[in-house]
């Protein structure tokens, strides 16, 4: 992934510490200039990204609550040394099935959830691959949402069945092998993510990855 240029991370820090302060700070005058900070931050973003101010606010700056990472989930699912992806409908390029993580589910249950929806394939998890940290440069409306680091949970799991139908957000699900993967949707997931989920399903006493 791209690193953040700087003068995105000073946004990104500009807008964590408004919303942080909007959170804790309990003074009418101080809540005012964290207003003013979180405002300027957003005109910052704006900027960079040449989207409307209305859009950038409602990406990057209209949460409540400490300012913390966000949380998604990758399925890694092997059938015969071959992996499952599903053709993003935002990029036409291919993920493993996964996303953000629902408030009300475990990331575990996340995992299941996103990959019934988007392979049509129910699924057993059964260990953690890695959980990495992802942040990308800011060029359109989907990286807005990705200034604030994520975190990236990704599993091995046990393809238990099922048919694709296209949905919404996925147009295709195929396996492919590791010396035969397409274009990868990179904000989802790297190709050394691919390969690293490759390495673990091979081997049975892989040690999660974090950072």
């Amino acid at each position: 992934m791209k690193k953040l240029d700087q003068l995105t991370k000073w946004a990104v820090e500009l807008q964590s510490i408004a919303q942080n302060g909007l959170e804790y700070g309990h003074d009418r005058f101080d809540r005012e200039r964290y207003e003013q900070i979180r405002e300027i931050a957003t005109k910052i973003m704006a900027a960079k990204t040449d989207l409307p101010l209305k859009v950038v606010k409602g990406l990057f700056s209209s949460e409540d609550g400490y300012q913390t990472p966000k949380v998604s989930t990758r399925a890694a699912i092997f059938q015969d040394q071959k992996i499952m992806l599903v053709k993003e409908s935002t990029d036409n390029l291919w993920s493993m099935p996964g996303g953000w993580c629902e408030p009300n589910l475990t990331v575990k249950e996340n995992c299941i959830k996103e990959t019934k929806e988007e392979a049509g394939h129910q699924i057993t998890v059964e260990r953690i691959i890695a959980v990495n940290n992802h942040s990308t440069n800011i060029h359109n409306k989907e990286q807005v949402e990705r200034v604030i680091n994520v975190c990236n949970v990704i599993f091995l799991c046990h393809d238990l069945g099922g048919k694709f139908a296209q949905n919404t957000e996925t147009k295709e699900c195929k396996y492919f092998s590791l010396t035969n993967l397409p274009a990868l949707s990179l904000p989802r997931n790297t190709l050394e993510e691919v390969k690293m989920c490759f390495a673990a399903n091979n081997d049975p006493q892989w040690q999660t990855k974090f950072e």
